[in-house]
């Protein structure tokens, strides 16, 4: 119980609607590790006697950390602060599938699609591509995960001629391209940072607002010809973008 006195007040130093302020309060105890992995929470009763907000806010506030994955349930035990999200760190030397990076590390990738179809190129896809404007493309929107958990919104693009099914694709899209000899051999990829809209947020299981990391990848075939145009938003608190670089004499 002692452990979160100090949450009194917390509406006077966060902003938003209570249940976030609540939510970010425990956020703030959780990184100070005044509240450390394993520790048990009080009941909601408690915890809205103690800040003197309603138990609809504090339980606002445990489901929202609950999905986020700070906290964990344990039916018949309560509440418990959960073990740190080990982050994932992603090579940008060599142009490899989620798939294959989620295989890499133990984990099962799997995806939530969200579109999957044929669509005419917008112009943004006609430069990235080559493409003239009568020639469609196939567009595959989808929420990847890993172990079940949302990592990254993934937009990825290709002429038709080269994915004519995009209804093929199942788990991972470059093993489709390999089955069709349309594997790419080497990709540019370009980075950049920015907060996430509501609806990207809501996807990922992170409040709005949280940074994400924006890569844009256009990936080649060995003839030169670009064959894909992905657009992918990972979560900052997963992901760490990697790059080696050769030093060569001074």
């Amino acid at each position: 119980m002692s452990s979160i006195v100090g949450l009194r007040g917390f509406q006077d130093r966060f902003d938003g609607p209570l249940y976030k302020r609540l939510k970010l309060a425990f956020e703030a105890f959780i990184h100070t590790r005044r509240l450390q992995q394993g520790d048990a929470l009080p009941s909601e009763r408690d915890i809205s006697e103690i800040c003197g907000v309603s138990r609809v806010t504090v339980r606002r506030a445990i489901d929202a950390l609950v999905e986020e994955g700070a906290l964990v349930r344990r039916h018949g035990s309560g509440t418990f602060v959960a073990a740190p999200v080990e982050r994932m760190e992603q090579p940008l030397s060599c142009a490899t599938s989620f798939s294959e990076d989620m295989a890499r590390r133990g984990m099962v990738a799997s995806s939530r699609w969200l579109d999957r179809a044929l669509y005419l190129p917008s112009s943004d896809e006609m430069m990235a591509l080559g493409l003239t404007g009568t020639k469609k493309v196939a567009r595959l929107q989808r929420l990847r995960l890993a172990d079940g958990a949302p990592v990254a919104l993934e937009n990825a693009t290709l002429p038709s001629d080269i994915l004519p099914d995009p209804e093929s694709v199942d788990v991972s899209l470059y093993a489709r391209l390999a089955q069709l000899e349309a594997r790419p051999v080497r990709a540019v990829q370009r980075i950049s940072a920015r907060l996430l809209t509501s609806d990207e947020a809501l996807l990922l299981g992170v409040s709005e607002g949280s940074a994400g990391l924006a890569v844009h990848r256009i990936a080649y075939l060995a003839s030169g010809r670009a064959i894909e145009s992905t657009k992918t938003l990972y979560r900052n608190d997963l992901y760490d973008l990697v790059a080696e670089q050769i030093i060569g004499p001074a």
